[in-house]
């Protein structure tokens, strides 16, 4: 497999670690996205709008502290791939671009949202790690989502064929 397929799948499994269900395990970053991040990188950058806050961490270990708490209150969270991921690789760096819809359901209700992601993967000797994301979110009018699986059911799903 070369570098582009292995960065794609990296990235569409990325999206659903992010899933929720009702009953599951208290959220733990470093446990679900252990083998993506890079923890011990002095030179992350990580960010995503849907933070209130905005804040840019510069570890991954700090980006898993931003939303622990809000995944841990979670009921549920379902997302689907709507494009991508498109990748473009090099030797030691490769870049990838991802679009995907969710549904965040918390105790007081849903919030659909379609987020664009973007991550730069660094090549290291335990395989190929996230050292920048920037995630554009834009929130959907309530029930943009309905019908559609597996923002109602569960399990992943592709709208979309992988670049």
């Amino acid at each position: 497999m070369n570098a582009e397929q292995v960065i794609a799948d990296l990235h569409g499994r990325w999206v659903f670690g992010w899933e929720r269900d009702e009953g599951d395990a208290p959220f733990d970053f470093r446990r679900t996205f252990g083998e993506f991040y890079d923890f011990s990188s002095p030179d992350v950058r990580l960010y995503d709008d849907f933070d209130p806050e905005q804040r840019v961490a510069t570890t991954a270990a700090g980006y898993g502290s931003i939303w622990e708490p809000g995944f841990r209150r979670m009921v549920c969270a379902h997302h689907a791939v709507d494009d991508g991921p498109h990748v473009i690789a090099g030797h030691d760096l490769a870049a990838s671009t991802l679009t995907f819809v969710a549904r965040i359901t918390m105790p007081d209700g849903a919030t659909d949202i379609r987020t664009t992601t973007s991550l730069v993967w660094r090549a290291t000797p335990d395989g190929w790690r996230i050292v920048r994301e920037h995630n554009s979110t834009k929130v959907l009018s309530a029930g943009a989502l309905d019908g559609m699986p597996p923002i109602d059911q569960r399990g992943p799903h592709r709208r979309s064929a992988q670049a």
